[in-house]
């Protein structure tokens, strides 16, 4: 994996590359091992920027997942790109119990997971695709972000 860490927003709540990396090679599928991927670290304001740009919805989010989708005849590793609010995740996980570096390493997998291909939109989907993240983040020993009274 080929990993790009751009930190347009920085705190002391944000996990070093190393980390972040980690979380990214555990939620790659093996297809997608020699993939390269960009991660960048915003703002509020990029976040809903970006937010009402390409999903149509006003303010920012916790993270966005751009895939590549390569033009026919062009083989290339790009994975895309995700773009992770830092203020929303740390909002987040303090409303929802958790510490903070818990909800990076699941918003880094959950982000991954749709660059690979996986949605929520539907239910189905929606429990495929948890289940997938809580098993990896037991991995690591992150309890399932989906119940909040492990928190």
């Amino acid at each position: 994996m080929n990993l790009d860490i751009q930190r347009i927003f920085q705190n002391s709540n944000i996990p070093d590359d190393s980390q972040i990396k980690a979380w990214a090679a555990l939620a790659l599928l093996e297809d997608n091992c020699n993939s390269e991927i960009l991660i960048r670290i915003v703002d509020e304001n990029e976040s809903a920027a970006l937010n009402q740009q390409y999903r149509q919805k006003s303010g920012p989010t916790n993270v966005l997942s751009f895939p590549f989708d390569a033009p026919e005849n062009l083989e290339l590793n790009l994975l895309g790109d995700l773009v992770v609010c830092a203020p929303v995740v740390e909002k987040e996980a303090e409303q929802q119990g958790k510490s903070i570096n818990d909800h990076w390493a699941h918003i880094i997998i959950h982000g991954l997971l749709h660059l690979q291909g996986f949605d929520h939109i539907e239910e189905k989907d929606a429990n495929a695709m948890e289940a997938l993240e809580i098993n990896l983040l037991k991995k690591i020993n992150i309890n399932n972000p989906y119940f909040q009274e492990n928190y």
